[in-house]
């Protein structure tokens, strides 16, 4: 079982975050190793995230920094998505 009462996919959760367009592209820069959860690389898609890890980003040239707060169910509006992390970038 990938998705837990108490974890989702990493790359669920990058997708429902809008951080990607599609859960391919969320799989494609994990992969490449693009992303960190809670200070170690991550190169596999199927992680389970929980609330309160810190996930890093690198893509399109940019490097995000967030918390897990949520772990979501669906892709939802942007207002919906920004509910399910802390901007750590923004609190800096």
């Amino acid at each position: 079982m990938t998705d837990g009462l108490d974890g989702i996919r990493l790359d669920k959760w990058l997708f429902f975050a809008r951080v990607f367009k599609s859960r391919a592209i969320a799989v494609e820069r994990i992969e490449a190793g693009g992303v960190r959860v809670n200070d170690q690389p991550c190169n596999k898609p199927g992680k389970l995230v929980r609330p309160g890890d810190r996930i890093v980003v690198s893509a399109f040239g940019h490097v995000r920094a967030l918390e897990v707060a949520a772990l979501g169910h669906r892709r939802g509006p942007a207002t919906e998505a920004q509910g399910l992390y802390l901007d750590l970038d923004e609190q800096a």
